[in-house]
């Protein structure tokens, strides 16, 4: 009787695993953005002001984006950017899915500008956000600069930062234990500069997020199972080599 109790719980081991393994290959990858949407306004620049604004947009594998908020601030030569001169489009880059800010951000010589950004980014159901994605497309000449700092976070927990700039890389990523929102802090400063005709300019800033499935609670049942079978296995073949 034990040793068909063994058998049988070995056999339900290797089921479990093999059902894990080919749900595990049924997960189906985030779905890719139509190039066809990429022109396509998601919130018109009136929407997005100093404060907040409830938009959302939801990309096409079920990210969530909202809470917009923006502020723009000058000193010396360089001029302010309203909310009007700010639209948000979709972005797409393999399977990362998210926003692109769009705008005309400029400094010049003995002048800053620094910009804030901040919103909120939500899992689709049934998945958690594992990593993001930052670029930044831009130029500069002599010694201005272009830097953007940002800050993840999940409740009261930190889950990393981002930073890019011109020169330099314009490209970040990072990846954190998945989670199902995310509040982004974004800093901005385009500085103009101390030499003649030196300049800092932005244009766009993409924000991108993949996502991962959290594994179903039967999968996570089976898989205690089948490692029960094991673990009862291995004990027996002990005691049976020891006898």
């Amino acid at each position: 009787m034990t040793r068909r109790f063994l058998i049988l719980s070995f056999a339900v081991g290797l089921l479990a695993l093999g059902g894990l393994n080919a749900r595990a290959g049924s997960i189906p990858l985030p779905a890719v953005l139509d190039p066809g949407l990429t022109t396509t306004v998601v919130n018109t620049p009136s929407v997005i002001t100093a404060n907040s604004n409830g938009n959302t947009y939801t990309t096409p594998d079920g990210l969530t984006f909202g809470a917009f908020t923006y502020s723009s601030t000058a000193t010396g030569t360089a001029t302010a950017y309203p909310a009007t001169s700010v639209s948000v489009t979709p972005f797409s880059n393999g399977p990362d899915q998210g926003i692109t800010f769009n705008g005309g951000w400029s400094a010049v010589t003995n002048g800053t500008l620094d910009l804030a950004f901040t919103y909120t980014v939500t899992a689709a159901t049934g998945s958690l956000i594992t990593d993001a994605y930052l670029n930044l497309t831009g130029s500069q000449s002599k010694d201005g600069f272009v830097t953007v700092g940002e800050t993840l976070t999940s409740g009261m927990t930190t889950l990393g930062t981002l930073s890019a700039g011109i020169p330099g890389d314009p490209t970040a990523t990072l990846s954190f234990a998945g989670v199902s929102a995310i509040t982004v802090t974004k800093d901005v400063d385009l500085v103009g500069g101390t030499t003649a005709n030196s300049l800092a300019a932005l244009s766009i800033i993409q924000q991108g997020f993949s996502q991962a499935a959290v594994p179903e609670p039967t999968s996570m049942a089976l898989l205690g199972i089948g490692l029960s079978g094991l673990f009862t296995l291995r004990r027996f073949l002990k005691r049976t080599s020891v006898a």
